[in-house]
């Protein structure tokens, strides 16, 4: 029973705390209405999840968001550097085919949503077999580098995670 009122408690805990800061104050009703969408969302929706994605180490995940979030803020600055004093005849734009170890669907799209979600990159296509993800850089004079940057700082802990 308790099961199946908590389908998927992770994705249930995480629209409950997303409801509350969109609506942007905790109350009683607020939490009663969060709390309810957050079991009836994952209870109606699955059925169409085949299989619920397993996180090996989820604690692993706080200190990849905080690394996710640095690295956000970092490449904010460095793009707007780019933006206001770098020529256009300066900037390298690039394409990356990253190589994945990731199996996971679940993984592979955190790892895509994560190189996205960071100013100057972006996920542009997974291969159909979900080997590689094609990237696209801002500005690189370095691609190489970009690549074994994606795999030793988001991939590798994201294996970890995932499992």
């Amino acid at each position: 029973m308790l099961k199946r009122l908590f389908a998927h408690p992770l994705l249930s805990l995480t629209l409950l705390v997303v409801w509350l800061m969109l609506v942007n104050k905790v109350t009683v009703g607020n939490l009663l209405l969060g709390g309810f969408l957050a079991i009836l969302v994952p209870s109606l929706t699955a059925p169409y999840w085949p299989g619920r994605p397993q996180l090996k180490r989820p604690f692993l995940a706080v200190p990849y968001v905080l690394l996710v979030i640095w690295d956000i803020v970092v490449a904010n600055v460095q793009v707007a550097l780019i933006i206001l004093f770098k020529p256009r005849a300066q900037i390298h734009s690039q394409w990356v085919l990253v190589p994945l170890d990731l199996t996971s669907a679940e993984a592979i799209t955190v790892l895509a949503g994560t190189i996205t979600m960071t100013p100057g990159t972006v996920s542009a296509l997974v291969s159909a077999d979900g080997t590689s993800l094609l990237v696209h850089c801002l500005h690189t004079d370095d691609p190489d580098g970009v690549r074994d940057d994606i795999k030793s700082r988001y991939e590798a802990r994201l294996k970890e995670i995932f499992g």
